[in-house]
């Protein structure tokens, strides 16, 4: 599975307040992004039915951290 990296345009006051909800949730801001849109693929195959293709919303696609070799 590839992983692919989107680039936003967003109010800076939003992004202060998706920031504040992040750490209140204990997760970064990409961290809290992806839990958002796997809420927002859930509830769109609750009601459309799935969606083709073979990642479940619930599963957890975040990439393993990386070692510094130093």
């Amino acid at each position: 599975m590839a992983i692919k990296s989107v680039s936003i345009r967003i109010e800076e006051e939003m992004l202060e307040k998706l920031s504040y909800v992040a750490d209140y949730e204990g997760r970064s801001v990409n961290s809290h992004i992806l839990v958002l849109i796997r809420q927002s693929i859930h509830s769109f195959e609750e009601k459309n039915g799935p969606i083709d293709g073979g990642i479940r919303p619930d599963q957890n696609v975040k990439p393993a951290r990386r070692h510094s070799t130093k």
